[in-house]
């Protein structure tokens, strides 16, 4: 049953069902009767767009992703597939967005012409100017992350300063002396990409706090980069038994790197960090890992600006997780034969 056939019955046009549907002009309260009369004689269920139209909605949400050239991560396709899902399940449409390089124009048009209910935006920097166009614009939104001053905003975040820190002192543990961080690109640590800072603060932390001998290396998102990162540190730093990550992209090149050099993991060499599930149960061996819920995170994103959407004054809402390390096979208490060369001094 459609509007046409809704209009026929009541002897009104089809633009006065939709305007009795979506209220948008008056109509005579007799027209409305009628109309209804007959929506209801049907069991007539308005469609979303008529419903929106009555709400004054678009039900839409918007979803600011990293430049799809960039080629996202696993974790990064999570986080679109729940926040898809979760929207999906209270019969919202995601408008996707890339943000960054060349598609600032993309990001503008998402704000300034109406296309959404609210937005939640992925790969926040410490400072990021788009938290505050939102902000400017009245446009509810929440984080996937979080801005360094995120008193005005909602988020769900993952705390990188924690769990790397965890990862070093498990490490450590095990005998570890030079160990490694390998993080996200030089131009994401340079904008201030959240993750990779709070990461590089949890390192140099607990580094210290071990009296440690490590080093901090950024990386880019991809295999080829992970494997140049860790034949790099293997030439120049001699000693080095262990590392941390929060690339997991790289990852394949990381194992590539160590198998080439005749390192076995974790009998050689021990590998940790932090990564979506599907990653470190594919890494061979599986990977020490504290895993990421991106899936989780998706759908409290989409909890949270629904929040936003329906009660713009309420306070906003910060969601920090820290989950567990899951200890698989890639970490092993480090050999007598690969220990630091005797000339550093432990403690």
């Amino acid at each position: 049953m459609n509007i046409g056939e809704i209009a026929r019955r009541a002897g009104v046009s089809r633009s006065t069902v939709s305007y009795a549907l979506s209220g948008k002009r008056p109509v005579a309260s007799s027209t409305r009767r009628r109309v209804q009369d007959v929506i209801d004689e049907l069991g007539y269920r308005p469609n979303a767009t008529a419903r929106a139209l009555k709400e004054g909605r678009t039900r839409t949400l918007g979803l600011v992703i990293p430049p799809a050239g960039n080629r996202l991560t696993h974790m990064q396709l999570d986080f679109v597939a729940s926040v898809v899902d979760a929207a999906a399940r209270v019969d919202l449409d995601v408008l996707l967005s890339p943000s960054g390089e060349d598609h600032d124009r993309s990001f503008e048009r998402l704000v300034s012409e109406s296309r959404v209910d609210g937005v939640i935006l992925m790969e926040i920097r410490l400072e990021d100017p788009r938290v505050g166009r939102l902000q400017a614009a009245g446009v509810p939104f929440v984080g996937i992350g979080h801005t360094a001053g995120d008193q005005g905003m909602s988020w769900i975040d993952v705390d990188y300063a924690g769990l790397v820190r965890h990862c070093v002192r498990h490490l450590a543990d095990l005998g570890h002396r030079r160990v490694a961080l390998i993080t996200r690109s030089a131009e994401l640590v340079a904008a201030g990409y959240g993750p990779a800072r709070r990461a590089g603060e949890g390192f140099a932390a607990a580094v210290a706090e071990r009296g440690l001998d490590g080093i901090e290396v950024p990386c880019g998102d991809d295999a080829r980069s992970g494997q140049e990162c860790v034949e790099a540190l293997l030439r120049g730093r001699p000693g080095l038994t262990a590392l941390t990550t929060i690339n997991e992209a790289a990852l394949p090149g990381i194992q590539r790197a160590l198998a080439d050099a005749g390192l076995a993991v974790p009998y050689d060499f021990s590998i940790t960090g932090v990564a979506a599930r599907t990653w470190a149960e594919d890494f061979r061996p599986p990977l020490t890992a504290a895993d990421v819920p991106a899936l989780e995170m998706g759908e409290k994103a989409v909890a949270l600006l629904m929040e936003r959407i329906t009660a713009p004054d309420a306070p906003p809402r910060h969601i920090l997780l820290t989950p567990p390390i899951s200890l698989r096979s890639s970490t092993a208490a480090v050999r007598t034969g690969r220990r630091a060369s005797p000339d550093r001094a432990d403690g």
